[in-house]
């Protein structure tokens, strides 16, 4: 008996200190869920993950290839619709416009036409008193008469090559226009690959535009939020710091295919930016009001 209690003793204190180490855990585990339960308390109702990005990005090229003689922009310009931000090569070409210009206002053989033509008609005319008269033969009135209906055609025929002259201007000047590259789009450029003097491709770009106002807020939410988020709703969109501070936006798209393996739905928001204060790129939080 003596020996039985002795054994008792000895597991004791073995058992008090197990007890006391599942106690601690359950202790933290107690704080941690306690301190979870905080910060879900203090997250704002209705806020979700999100992505600030460009509205778009487009690799500017060119439709012809050429040497590049202009390269007006760079990384980090700012630029408008309709800038020009590259010229190729454009010697031949202005030749060419140059050329058809003067063939367009050479109008000599529009008027010698038109004077063959009053030439002819007072001939017919002449041919015709002195048919009457007898005076000549049916052949050489007929012959006039005739004569006088080329001239008429010949004069619509310079008429004609004058307006395709003028035509050839018009088509000169496109061929031109080729040679410049202009911007689609208000932006930044973000990236430039060629300079003056080198070779331009038309399958390669030669610089790439951002377009960030307004910008794009991609978000995904719970398959829960199904039918509450509309589009045309508005949102507030809270960009991650340095940036900080609290946007309106507007909802554009709401995904109706959804994504069954993260159980998500894509919703897309548009965010002004007109004096470009907000960067491309950011992480950001956005709330729906009245969206839980």
């Amino acid at each position: 008996m003596k020996q039985a209690r002795d054994s008792d003793d000895a597991e004791r204190p073995a058992v008090s200190g197990a007890r006391r180490w599942v106690l601690a855990i359950l202790a933290v585990s107690v704080a941690a869920g306690a301190g979870c339960a905080n910060a879900q308390e203090r997250k704002p109702e209705g806020q979700f993950d999100c992505l600030i990005q460009p509205k778009m990005v487009l690799k500017l090229g060119t439709s012809v290839p050429g040497l590049l003689s202009e390269m007006l922009v760079d990384r980090g310009d700012i630029i408008k619709r309709g800038e020009v931000v590259a010229r190729l090569e454009s010697g031949v070409e202005q030749a060419a416009v140059s050329l058809a210009k003067t063939r367009a206002e050479n109008e000599a053989t529009v008027r010698s036409s038109m004077a063959k033509l009053e030439f002819q008609r007072r001939k017919d005319e002449r041919s015709k008193l002195l048919r009457k008269n007898d005076s000549v033969s049916a052949a050489v009135a007929d012959e006039a008469e005739t004569s006088a209906r080329v001239a008429e055609q010949d004069v619509e025929e310079a008429k004609v090559n004058l307006a395709l002259a003028g035509l050839e201007v018009a088509r000169a000047n496109e061929v031109l226009k080729l040679r410049t590259i202009r911007s689609p789009i208000d932006g930044v450029v973000v990236e430039r690959k060629l300079g003056p003097g080198e070779y331009a491709f038309d399958q390669a770009h030669l610089l790439t535009v951002s377009q960030i106002d307004p910008l794009l807020v991609e978000v995904y939410v719970p398959l829960s939020q199904f039918g509450k988020i509309r589009v045309g709703a508005s949102a507030e969109v809270y960009p991650e710091e340095p940036v900080g501070g609290r946007y309106a936006a507007r909802v554009t798209v709401v995904d109706q295919v959804f994504d069954a393996a993260s159980g998500t739905i894509g919703v897309r928001l548009e965010l002004p930016n007109p004096n470009y204060a907000i960067p491309a790129g950011l992480k950001c939080r956005v709330r729906f009001p009245g969206v839980g």
